[in-house]
């Protein structure tokens, strides 16, 4: 089988100052979320300032990686060629269980470094109870979701 990289054609992810941190953390293995220290607000995507109070002042705050599926989709056909011979994969929204107002995109797989095929379509449901796995991808590690109950 062949390994994530040669996988997923997708290309590193655009890496700003602001969300630098998420991808460290994910790095180790953690998923962080940034979160205003004025107001305890937790934010994603990371900017610098808070959309609730306009601090500018925050931190990262461990999440326990566990969520929800809010919605998901199964593009087709793929939206990119190189995803052709992955047809069926999902891409699906995650509300987080520690800040349901956070919302992370995603796909189910069966485990950390499988296809993105390898969960059956009929296995989704809005609800799911899914945690984050982590597996690198193009020299980065990027949270995926599995199952937690497969």
């Amino acid at each position: 089988m062949a390994d994530a990289t040669e996988q997923e054609p997708l290309l590193t992810p655009a890496v700003d100052d602001d969300g630098a941190p998420f991808w460290d953390y994910a790095a180790q293995g953690e998923l962080r979320i940034q979160a205003c220290t004025a107001c305890g607000e937790p934010r994603f995507p990371p900017r610098p300032c808070c959309p609730h109070c306009q601090s500018f002042d925050s931190d990262w705050r461990r999440m326990s990686g566990r969520g929800r599926i809010w919605s998901y989709v199964f593009p087709h056909p793929p939206l990119l060629p190189a995803y052709a011979e992955q047809t069926g994969y999902n891409a699906i929204v995650v509300e987080l269980a520690d800040a349901p107002r956070i919302r992370l995109v995603g796909n189910l797989v069966a485990a950390p470094d499988a296809p993105l095929n390898s969960v059956a379509p009929e296995r989704l449901r809005i609800g799911a109870k899914v945690q984050v796995a982590f597996t690198e991808l193009n020299g980065f590690t990027v949270p995926r979701w599995i199952l937690e109950r497969p």
